[in-house]
């Protein structure tokens, strides 16, 4: 089987401590570190708000040093992928300019454009689509929709010809939204779990203000033994055909991505690494792992 390398998406939440990080710490503790002594990649979220610094990107490397094979994947800045008004050169350069300690280092597995619910399948989506893939023409480029318009052959051929991959997602499925499918093209495989919160999908902020998790609370789901059975297969199938492919586990609140990671790794067949006991009392449910 090639290449499958499975994580969750970030590391830094308050919720896990206690959970996936221990109470009490060391001042050594570097949690970074601890994530890469259990998974083999990361994805970024910071990369979404704002442009990565390049010292803190290098300190990321030093973190991971410990696992040769581990990857980050880093989503690209918002400005990039939620506002459709033309970017600039120095955008792409800044963003570009602070990532580049990862692809140095060889640590940088793909480059996410996450597109959001109302990015449709139009004449102005696609150059907007086209512009980003020729500004990130030298990087691994994944492409994540989740309008049901780009559900086609088309958007696939689009991207498969300049080797950009398509991200397979799991998200609850209101209306027009694409299903969960072993979707694949390009260079990469890549999916995303995001769970199946349909409660809280599409709420709104002032829906979810007095939410504890407040907007996190879209993600507050935790996947069973079946539903991740049925996404290793689909992993299993998209990895057939790629050299690599990346999961993502990007349920995080209170650690399930933590824990639904290393369920999925052990649905894959890969080996799991001794589990802190916080993690183990939490989702009890890992022990048999």
């Amino acid at each position: 089987m090639n290449n499958i390398l499975v994580g969750t998406a970030g590391w830094r939440y308050d919720d896990w401590q206690g959970i996936v990080y221990p109470a009490d710490r060391s001042k050594n503790f570097q949690e970074l570190t601890f994530i890469s002594q259990l998974f083999d990649v990361a994805e970024v979220n910071s990369t979404f708000y704002y442009p990565p610094r390049h010292n803190i990107v290098e300190g990321w490397v030093k973190k991971t040093e410990n696992n040769s094979a581990f990857k980050f994947t880093a989503k690209l800045w918002q400005r990039l992928t939620h506002d459709l008004s033309p970017f600039s050169n120095a955008d792409v350069s800044t963003f570009i300019d602070g990532i580049i300690p990862l692809s140095e280092s060889q640590k940088l597995g793909a480059l996410l454009a996450q597109f959001p619910w109302r990015f449709k399948n139009g004449e102005k989506e696609r150059g907007h689509l086209a512009r980003i893939m020729d500004a990130f023409a030298s990087f691994p480029l994944v492409i994540e929709f989740r309008h049901a318009s780009w559900d086609n052959k088309a958007t696939l051929n689009f991207l498969g010809e300049r080797g950009v991959g398509i991200a397979a997602v799991d998200q609850p499925v209101i209306g027009r939204s694409i299903e969960p499918q072993a979707l694949s093209c390009g260079n990469l495989g890549y999916v995303r779990l995001h769970g199946r919160n349909y409660k809280h999908w599409f709420a709104t902020k002032e829906q979810t203000a007095k939410h504890a998790l407040g907007g996190n609370a879209r993600y507050d789901y935790l996947y069973n033994k079946s539903e991740l059975g049925e996404w290793a297969q689909k992993t299993q199938k998209i990895a057939s055909e790629k050299q690599t492919t990346f999961v993502i586990q990007n349920n995080h609140p209170w650690g399930q991505a933590v824990a639904n990671a290393i369920e999925m790794k052990a649905a894959l067949g890969q080996t799991i690494n001794e589990l802190p006991d916080s993690l183990l009392s939490k989702f009890p449910r890992l022990i048999d792992l």
